[in-house]
């Protein structure tokens, strides 16, 4: 059963996890141009630089209203908007919007030295208008455990590679999901990744890297809507596709609970 206040809040003709341009996912991607608009939820996390607006994490749209991404994304410091239903973010487009935010709301238990509960919430200033363009993710069952293997899709405009440019286009790239059991093993990320955490990657070629962050772990769930299971979290110092370091994403589906009440409460 999807989120029940996900379900109220996405009214109207537009449901969650259904695009309506499909994306390309029929082999595997080493990091590609996704086709447009193919994942609508994704959202580009903008801060006021001197009165340029410039990309600092992805997001995940999951309501018509709400924005999920990671605490470590957020600075109080700094003014933010939201870029929704973008392909290349250098480029005018048609079917885009901007919006600022009205509440940020980082997990109270976010700690940046240890990298534990990297969740935080947007509230957009105002509801978005969900179009063909702009749709919300589906938010997965509470508790649930992807399995090893799932292949899941990181996407964001990061960079290229390390030390690379940040994407203009959109990017895709296929990342298995690997289980707790051996993303805790010490050769891969031993003790820095908690049960409340997934990891996906790690063969040393595909990866999350720097601007990815913020960002979802689509998956699809088993009525074939595609589900946000993680938030890009962190990934190797070293580089960004080191080998047994796969990226690793806040858990979506073990904060459902905290996403749900502080939705109804702000």
């Amino acid at each position: 059963m999807k989120f029940v206040v996900l379900a109220l809040l996405v009214a109207g003709a537009y449901g969650c996890g259904d695009p309506t341009f499909r994306p390309v996912v029929s082999r595997v991607v080493n990091g590609e141009d996704v086709r447009p608009h193919s994942w609508p939820w994704q959202i580009s996390l903008q801060y006021n630089n001197n009165g340029e607006w410039r990309h600092t994490c992805g997001g995940t749209l999951i309501s018509n209203q709400w924005v999920l991404t990671a605490a470590h994304c957020i600075s109080s410091s700094r003014q933010y908007r939201v870029a929704l239903g973008k392909h290349n973010l250098i480029e005018e487009e048609n079917g885009s919007a901007f919006l600022g935010t009205a509440n940020i709301i980082v997990h109270e238990n976010w700690n940046s030295f240890f990298i534990r509960n990297d969740i935080a919430l947007i509230k957009l200033e105002a509801p978005v208008e969900l179009s063909d363009t702009i749709k919300p993710a589906c938010l997965p069952a509470d508790g649930f455990i992807l399995p090893h293997n799932a292949p899941c899709y990181v996407t964001g405009w990061g960079r290229l590679y390390t030390g690379g440019p940040i994407a203009d286009i959109l990017q895709q790239a296929l990342l298995p999901v690997v289980d707790h059991a051996t993303c805790s093993q010490s050769d891969w990320w031993g003790s820095q990744v908690t049960e409340n955490m997934v990891c996906a990657g790690g063969d040393g070629i595909v990866s999350g890297c720097n601007g990815d962050s913020g960002g979802p772990l689509n998956c699809v769930g088993s009525d074939g809507a595609w589900e946000v299971h993680g938030i890009v979290s962190f990934g190797s110092g070293l580089s960004c596709n080191y080998h047994k370091k796969p990226t690793v994403f806040t858990q979506v589906s073990s904060y459902l609970d905290w996403i749900n009440n502080k939705m109804v409460a702000y």
